[in-house]
């Protein structure tokens, strides 16, 4: 079984910054992609930012262009996180924000997404 653990969010003004940070474990052989997506009500979700692992050049970090400049993403892969620092926080960043992996739980499975339950992030007066 596989789990993943997520904390920050919260309340926020507009200007403010908060960070995310998600936590995986359980069965885990590989994990390929750490990232975040949000939802904001009525809306779909959408990718904020990921890592993507990758061989020889380290991996491929993206970013939503609406978060570009803003936001961070980093990966510890030795502790299999995920966090994500978001600075100059606008009202449009509101939204519920999931943690996404994309692993392996063995050598001889495919690779499956698994989500976070989610956190609520509000950046208002």
């Amino acid at each position: 079984q596989v789990q993943l653990v997520e904390s920050g969010g919260g309340l926020v003004q507009p200007g403010g910054s908060l960070s995310l940070s998600c936590a995986a474990s359980g069965s885990i052989f590989s994990i390929n992609t750490m990232g975040w997506y949000r939802q904001a009500p009525g809306k779909q979700r959408e990718l904020v930012a990921d890592i993507v692992s990758g061989g020889s050049t380290g991996g491929s970090t993206n970013y939503a262009d609406s978060v570009k400049g803003r936001f961070t993403i980093s990966r510890d892969n030795a502790k299999n996180t995920v966090d994500l620092q978001m600075n100059n926080l606008k009202p449009e960043d509101t939204a519920v924000y999931y943690c996404h992996v994309e692993m392996r739980r063995s050598r001889w499975d495919m690779k499956s997404a698994y989500w976070g339950q989610g956190t609520q992030v509000t950046v208002s007066t």
